[in-house]
């Protein structure tokens, strides 16, 4: 509680001014995307490979939003209740993904979210929803109960798996190492590891912890002895006991429903929390600092409760969270949004505040010291290719040393030699799994790129020659709130303007009107400008840098 009151009181001066500092190169930046009953994905069914294609595509475009506001990890719900979203050996699928449940969709919709989230350089957590099994009469409580009914108990209408059975941990190790196994998860994220609170336990609160404890080291030893790499995390209740000072009303993690996070970081059985702090005001800074001083040197990401900005929920008043944010950046937290919905709905212009100032720029998730820290060698040849206005990077050389079977690469650009590497703000392709890109051609640009290890740990920079890239393209003016067109554009048999970024990705589209483009919600950046017609033919008009 030491720290409260000065952060508190610096809160203002750090939500009005925004420097390098603000801007922090390790931070977990998380958002929950539900699939229960379609929450958050998908809104339509796969029943034929056309309505895959388009369950796929709407995934492909809220990860592409996710992107731009610099998520960097999706904790993805893959079991549901009794139910998966995969091709399981253990549990049936969910109805979510077919609209028919225990019916396949056509495609493993796990894999298919890894590869997508990957090729953007995000990690994919598998959520993992462990006591509760549903309605008792549902699909997935119905199958489990066919073969494992005495590991079940029923309160009032819905099934529990029985955290006091030994079965029950080695039931959901089962399935957690079934996940880790078979997929290229980055980590595996256990959601109400808990007693449920409508279930009177006949256990104290210290064999109910010992009970909630045994599973969780169950899960750690099986998944760490497939792949070591792979995070363990969870959601606990967002207080994690009543303080000093301040008084959890009853609901918190270790006392009300037996989690003994704190243990669980401390001994290496979880890496990282995601705390629901779903609260405000005193309910929330004092618990928030709380986990940080407790957090045993793993990382912690605050749960934040963004569906409460809905004027359906609690109509909270947008500062609520923004605030939050900057507290939780104070003390080195990360935050990590539920749900995914409210976040690319932009309740309240929370969208637009995450892309457009706080996460303006990317940042890479923290390394895991504690299972692993030597770092890479770095790569030791630099290619770089010029032709038809753009650049290809190539490198190779690099070395890992963990063990794990692939290394990832970070590159940088500044317009200053040597690149700082240090400075998120010089972060341009974080978390490539190729050894190299492709982008535009750009001016007095220099270019430095990074190897890392699945434990996070990153390598010294190998960086270009100290030889400037020569400008091949038209820059394009710009006040940084709208972009000038050539005066030949009306040549162009054109209806629209696309903007793409510096790795490919189209971020605005914008139709021609009297040669000016508004620019204004694009983040500080080089971006190539083209034409599209309506047979989608596209032309070069140039480059556009924002440097406000």
């Amino acid at each position: 509680m030491k720290r409260l009151s000065a952060t508190l009181a610096s809160l203002f001066f750090f939500l009005s001014f925004f420097s390098q500092s603000s801007y922090p190169k390790r931070e977990v930046r998380a958002v929950w995307l539900t699939t229960i009953g379609g929450l958050d994905w998908p809104h339509s069914y796969a029943q034929s490979s056309t309505s895959a294609e388009r369950q796929k595509q709407e995934l492909r475009q809220l990860l592409d939003r996710y992107r731009r506001a610099n998520i960097n990890t999706v904790l993805l719900q893959t079991r549901i209740r009794a139910t998966v979203i995969y091709p399981s050996q253990i549990e049936p699928w969910d109805g979510c993904l077919s609209g028919l449940p225990g019916k396949s969709p056509g495609y493993d919709a796990l894999q298919f979210a890894i590869d997508e989230c990957h090729k953007r350089g995000m990690e994919l957590h598998a959520w993992i929803v462990t006591i509760p099994i549903g309605k008792w009469d549902a699909y997935g409580c119905r199958q489990l109960r066919r073969h494992r009914h005495k590991m079940l108990r029923k309160a009032g209408a819905e099934g529990f798996m029985n955290p006091e059975l030994p079965e029950t941990a080695d039931y959901l190790a089962d399935l957690c190492a079934e996940v880790t196994r078979n997929y290229d998860v980055d980590g595996i994220h256990l959601d109400y590891i808990r007693y449920p609170e409508t279930w009177p336990a006949k256990v104290n609160k210290a064999q109910g912890r010992a009970h909630i404890t045994h599973i969780v080291r169950a899960v750690h030893e099986r998944v760490k002895a497939l792949k070591p790499w792979v995070k363990l995390s969870c959601a606990p209740i967002g207080k994690r006991d009543d303080l000093t000072r301040f008084w959890s009303h009853g609901w918190n993690a270790y006392t009300t429903v037996c989690q003994d996070v704190q243990g669980w970081m401390r001994e290496g059985w979880m890496d990282e929390v995601f705390p629901m702090m779903y609260f405000k005001d005193e309910q929330f800074y004092p618990f928030a600092i709380d986990w940080a001083e407790s957090a045993a040197g793993k990382i912690v990401a605050p749960g934040l409760g963004i569906y409460f900005l809905h004027p359906k929920e609690k109509n909270w008043a947008p500062d609520v969270i923004t605030r939050e944010m900057a507290v939780l950046r104070q003390n080195g937290l990360g935050h990590a949004f539920f749900r995914g919905k409210f976040l690319t709905d932009n309740v309240k212009g929370i969208y637009d505040f995450t892309a457009d100032r706080f996460d303006l720029y990317p940042a890479l998730v923290p390394s895991m010291p504690w299972l692993y820290a030597r770092r890479p060698a770095a790569p030791t040849r630099f290619q770089t290719v010029e032709s038809a206005g753009s650049i290809t990077l190539r490198w190779s050389g690099a070395t890992d040393h963990s063990g794990a079977p692939y290394l990832s690469y970070n590159v940088y650009a500044s317009s200053v030699y040597p690149v700082d590497v240090v400075d998120a703000r010089n972060l341009i392709a974080p978390r490539l799994t190729t050894p190299y890109l492709q982008i535009p051609s750009a001016a007095n640009r220099y270019f430095a790129v990074t190897a890392m290890d699945r434990y996070g740990n990153e390598s010294e920079p190998l960086q270009m020659s100290e030889k400037r890239l020569s400008p091949t393209l038209t820059f394009l003016p710009t006040d940084g709130r709208t972009l000038r067109l050539p005066d030949d554009v009306k040549l162009v048999d054109a209806e629209y303007v696309v903007i793409e970024s510096m790795t490919g990705t189209i971020v605005a589209t914008r139709p021609i009107q009297a040669g000016i483009i508004h620019v204004s919600m694009l983040k500080n950046g080089v971006y190539t400008v083209r034409t599209l017609d309506r047979k989608h033919v596209t032309h070069r008009l140039g480059m556009l840098i924002l440097k406000r």
